[in-house]
């Protein structure tokens, strides 16, 4: 499924830890992956409130928590930078679909990282 928010479709996710050679390319690109699929379904679902969309989001973080098992394997870890950088991403995936009101730590709240 083709993303359709333009603001979101334009969107680098996780660009920062694109940068830092700390991070395996290879296994930031699965999280970026994460992050469009969650957009997919946001697009698919169409949540009407909060709750539904916290839904979505927490079980998106529930792939970044199975994913922390790659960062290790690659020498890495979702730690503080990384941590930050997922959480705005996914407060800009909220706010872009209107969710303006929406609580990064509850978007998260499924998190182990």
């Amino acid at each position: 499924m083709a993303i359709t928010n333009e603001q979101v479709a334009g969107h680098s996710f996780l660009r920062r830890l694109y940068t830092d050679a700390y991070y395996p390319d290879h296994v930031v690109g699965k999280g970026g992956a994460i992050l469009l699929r969650l957009c997919e379904r946001i697009e698919a679902e169409r949540p009407s409130d909060l709750t539904s969309l916290y839904a979505l989001t927490q079980a998106a973080t529930e792939e970044f928590n199975l994913l922390q098992v790659d960062f290790e394997a690659a020498g890495s870890d979702i730690e503080t930078v990384a941590r930050e950088e997922i959480a705005e991403d996914f407060w800009f995936v909220a706010s872009s679909y209107g969710f303006t009101d929406a609580d990064v730590e509850e978007l998260i709240a499924t998190r182990d990282w």
